[in-house]
């Protein structure tokens, strides 16, 4: 499954995307999953929960899928 994820922001952490994408419940919980647990950036493993995920970054969880990060479309903004 390959799925985007808009961003509100310039960027958001990767501690926020998994929180965003319900695989945890706090980002308290964050380093725990990505010591227990492989998550690539890019096509490289990351272990930082604080890792800046800009427009254009791919990221892949084993088991759960690829999620592409998107800029938020200029006509939406004005909502």
């Amino acid at each position: 499954m390959k799925e985007a994820v808009v961003l509100e922001t310039e960027y958001m952490t990767l501690a926020q995307l998994l929180k965003e994408l319900d695989i945890i419940s706090s980002g308290g919980q964050a380093k725990w999953y990505l010591q227990e647990n492989t998550v690539f950036v890019n096509g490289e493993i990351e272990t930082r929960r604080g890792r800046k995920l800009y427009a254009g970054a791919m990221i892949e969880i084993p088991e759960i899928g690829t999620f592409f990060m998107k800029e938020k479309d200029k006509k939406d903004a004005s909502d």
